[in-house]
């Protein structure tokens, strides 16, 4: 018998390549205010992307202020002060839930474990966005249920996240699930501290500085068929 029987899936950067649209939807909402973005431009809303992320995790900021705050942190950073706002969010989150590429095939992965196992997305994803971009990629139709922290209240890594997720599921035993999720802080972190099993997808150039220590680690998605053939 394998030992787990769920898997909670992370997916911005773990099912889905999400600097991939991160990147097509900054370029298109910069080309359509007459601007364009330079690397140098690229990496420093990642930065700030990045750190709006954060604090959200450590609960010192909301979604509504993440939202709009990081483009107003951009703009003031490269001095740009024509823009409106709230305009240029909206159009950034349409790329982000019509512009999608798989990592490593996730699809094809969810596909092959449909029916061997329990599958659900776990994300603190804006709940329209991440919506849009399941159907899409068609990650929805393989999916058992879909957890967004905007609907549940309460973001990865918080504990009342993974409470909710665990009370939605048909498998009891903690042990028997497997969080597969990039992020150190928010999906590992969340994971250990609920008391779940978790793989950390470790992309190239990344390493664990923190004292986090994951039940596993993998840098392609296929590896966890072989974590799945584990018995107990």
């Amino acid at each position: 018998m394998s030992r787990y029987t769920t898997i909670f899936w992370d997916v911005d950067g773990t099912l889905l390549d999400f600097e991939y649209s991160q990147r097509a939807a900054l370029a298109k909402c910069f080309q359509t205010v007459g601007r364009e973005v330079t690397e140098e431009i690229q990496q420093l809303y990642d930065k700030i992307n990045d750190s709006y992320w954060k604090r959200l995790e450590l609960g010192e900021i909301t979604k509504a202020q993440l939202l709009n705050g990081r483009f107003i942190t951009l703009f003031e950073a490269l001095g740009i002060t024509d823009v409106d706002v709230e305009s240029f969010r909206l159009e950034y989150q349409d790329g982000l839930s019509n512009i999608f590429a798989y990592a490593d095939d996730s699809l094809n992965i969810c596909k092959i474990l449909q029916g061997k196992v329990k599958q659900y997305v776990v994300t603190n994803g804006v709940t329209a966005i991440q919506m849009r971009k399941l159907t899409l990629s068609g990650l929805a139709d393989v999916m058992d249920g879909l957890f967004i922290s905007e609907q549940i209240g309460m973001p990865k890594p918080h504990k009342e996240f993974f409470d909710y997720c665990l009370a939605h599921v048909e498998e009891k035993d903690k042990s028997r699930i497997l969080l597969v999720g990039d992020s150190l802080t928010s999906d590992i972190k969340g994971g250990v501290g609920a008391g779940i099993p978790t793989c950390w997808y470790r992309k190239e150039g990344t390493s664990n500085s923190s004292e986090l220590c994951p039940d596993y680690e993998i840098s392609d998605l296929h590896q966890v068929f072989d974590i799945l053939k584990e018995e107990t």
